[in-house]
């Protein structure tokens, strides 16, 4: 759901490929549970590396008057 003039901030995580699966979910779980990131993209390379981009929302404040 995409709200007209919404911004997200962006970022990129990378795992090497000797990173157990396990512990590359529960990165992502604590990324998601502390700083509410939520799961983008996922790249997973012929070599075996993984590339996340996690994404979470940009509140902009208005002023009231």
């Amino acid at each position: 759901m995409s709200r007209r003039g919404s911004t997200w901030e962006f970022r990129e995580v990378s795992v090497s490929r000797d990173t157990p699966r396990e512990e590359a979910r529960q990165l992502l779980t604590s990324s998601a549970e502390t700083g509410n990131w939520e799961l983008d993209r996922t790249r997973i390379f012929r070599d075996g590396r993984r590339k996340y981009r996690l994404r979470r929302r940009v509140y902009r404040m208005m002023r009231t008057a």
